[in-house]
């Protein structure tokens, strides 16, 4: 695989990460005419995608010199998360010079995946600086595709060895998913994506809109490893780890969940 700057190449990472190829293979088939022929290319592509994505990871050597372990960038994450809880914040990594460094090219020691609230921004509530974090963030924090694939690569072609899924109490998202109202236009795609979350809490004692948040939480983390060849084949090698955490959006405090 061609590299640019110590990384692949974005063709070569498509060509390689095939994920969603078939449906825009038959897509683009059903416009030309082609017909019968549909259900047949659809299915060895799907064959050829499987292929695809075993070699994607097995060839994925990422070339980022400051990969450090996920028990190691999970503490450097809290220590930072600290810093900012106790306003003693080193503000790392954001000069001039940082800037012209990572101009050449990134190598986050973490990604987090969280909700797009405007109250949890990630390199300031964990105190880091420009190309520390690869962050891709959705309202509620819920797997999609989009979110799968920016992950994927972060960890196959970035190196990240830790995915933080974070979460965060009185989310909107998840308070909207609580209410039996359906939700306009494509908020409610949002909203599907929670409430199998809210299954699991449907019995359990206490506030309800805090035990949905945690258990969306816990449930997006688990659906994104379940829906990723690519990430699940990294944490049985051992070289990924997926972590559920909430954010107090009073006290800027981050909690690991177990």
């Amino acid at each position: 695989m061609s590299r640019i700057n110590g990384f692949v190449g974005r063709r070569d990472f498509l060509r390689q990460c095939v994920a969603g190829v078939p449906l825009s293979v038959y897509t683009a088939m059903k416009f030309a005419g082609v017909g019968g022929f549909a259900i047949g290319g659809s299915l060895l592509w799907q064959k050829q995608q499987a292929v695809a994505l075993q070699a994607a990871v097995a060839d994925a050597s990422p070339a980022n010199p400051n990969r450090i372990s996920p028990k190691d960038a999970l503490e450097r994450l809290l220590d930072g998360n600290q810093r900012f809880v106790h306003q003693k914040r080193k503000y790392p990594d954001q000069s001039l010079e940082r800037l012209r460094l990572v101009a050449k090219g990134q190598y986050p020691f973490a990604s987090i995946f969280g909700c797009a609230d405007s109250r949890v921004p990630a390199e300031i509530v964990f105190d880091q600086g420009l190309g520390d974090l690869f962050v891709v963030r959705v309202a509620g924090n819920v797997v999609n595709d989009m979110a799968i694939g920016s992950l994927e690569y972060s960890t196959a072609i970035l190196g990240c060895q830790l995915i933080v899924v974070l979460g965060h109490r009185k989310c909107g998202a998840v308070t909207e998913a609580l209410e039996e109202q359906p939700a306009p236009g494509r908020i409610s795609l949002i909203v599907e994506g929670i409430k199998p979350a809210l299954e699991r809490v449907k019995l359990r004692t206490g506030d309800i809109q805090e035990n949905a948040v945690i258990a969306n939480i816990q449930y997006q983390a688990e659906k994104l490893q379940e829906s990723s060849t690519i990430l699940a084949k990294l944490i049985r090698k051992g070289q990924l780890k997926i972590v559920g955490a909430c954010y107090d959006i009073e006290t800027g405090k981050v909690s690991i969940l177990t």
